[in-house]
């Protein structure tokens, strides 16, 4: 394991600079800094936590904050997670995941934590974490926009939803589809309120009516219902009410193949039949699921690095000039499950 001496020799910097840097008890330049971390992450260098907190008076951890239900992580959640750890430790901090149930959010317990700062997943419209933790002063991070009546400029990494489920709509509609049935986030969550304005949008843009049938919301992450979405939804306006539906748009892999599984029982075909597009999916799944569904490239590990980036710039880490809001950039992947309305049937 590599030693503050190893870092020192290799940064070309004396032992006292490397505590510096990592203690931040005593100024030091950017370029010292970034040459610091930068040998250090070559070397796999690990300060000593402990003795850190001492000196600094900090817990050099950051809290992870995600809501759960009866749910595992998706690929999206595993790379989103990684993207935070290896940036945090980047600065020499460590990462205090946390699972909070459902039924807990709204307890002030999450002011008590051992941590410096926060990033926190899945922002919902007045979200009491946002609440408590800007009450409590606690330096926080949303991906996602925050949408809290009384917090006003805070500092949060995300997509562009709206700009995503437009492109998604013309993709489509360029395509020959008009009647596009939307299988959307949560209602409450803040994605989902931007996905929906950018769906709309996209369909009064192309003179299309958006009906009653076309956009769904995901229910809560404890209803037992959460683990199926997609299915019954598919099966009652492909099947039962016979819309003529053409096209999906799923809001996660899971429920891209809940609807796939529809299409099936209804004896329907993708994309010969229905065209279906993810929103965000796991990229290795999408290519063996049959057909390989055409996706949305959300870059969620960039999304990790970057919210830690904003939070250390908040905890003085991180030098210059820091923009409050990121967004980062999404691209379509094409694969095999849309089709252009005439050449697939």
């Amino acid at each position: 394991m590599a030693k503050i001496d190893d870092v020192a020799k290799l940064a070309k910097v004396s032992k006292g600079t490397v505590s510096n840097v990592f203690s931040q008890k005593r100024p030091t330049s950017n370029d010292v800094k970034e040459r610091v971390l930068s040998v250090s992450k070559q070397l796999n260098y690990v300060p000593n936590h402990i003795a850190r907190s001492l000196v600094t008076k900090k817990t050099m951890a950051i809290g992870l904050t995600i809501p759960h239900g009866s749910f595992f992580f998706s690929a999206f959640h595993t790379q989103f997670i990684n993207g935070v750890i290896l940036e945090a430790s980047y600065y020499g901090y460590r990462v205090l995941l946390d699972m909070i149930p459902l039924q807990k959010v709204h307890t002030p317990f999450l002011s008590s934590y051992p941590i410096d700062g926060a990033v926190i997943m899945r922002p919902t419209t007045d979200d009491e974490r946002i609440n408590l933790m800007y009450t409590e002063q606690i330096p926080f991070v949303t991906v996602g926009r925050v949408m809290n009546s009384t917090v006003h400029n805070a500092y949060c990494v995300d997509n562009d939803n709206y700009a995503i489920i437009y492109n998604i709509c013309k993709y489509l509609i360029d395509k020959g589809h008009q009647n596009i049935m939307f299988l959307n986030a949560n209602e409450l969550m803040t994605v989902s309120i931007g996905r929906k304005e950018g769906f709309i949008k996209a369909m009064e843009d192309h003179h299309l009516q958006v009906e009653e049938h076309m956009i769904h919301h995901k229910p809560d992450l404890s209803s037992n219902e959460y683990l199926e979405y997609g299915y019954e939804e598919t099966m009652a306006i492909l099947g039962e009410q016979k819309k003529g539906v053409t096209a999906i748009i799923a809001d996660d892999d899971r429920t891209a193949f809940s609807a796939l599984n529809a299409i099936k029982d209804l004896n329907l075909r993708v994309p010969e039949n229905v065209s279906i597009f993810v929103i965000c999916g796991d990229l290795s799944m999408m290519v063996q699921s049959n057909p390989p569904l055409t996706s949305m490239d959300l870059q969620p590990s960039e999304l990790g690095a970057q919210s830690v980036r904003l939070l250390m710039s908040q905890l003085g880490v991180l030098q210059g000039d820091i923009p409050r809001n990121v967004i980062i950039q999404s691209k379509i992947i094409e694969r095999n499950s849309c089709s252009t309305i005439g050449q697939a049937r």
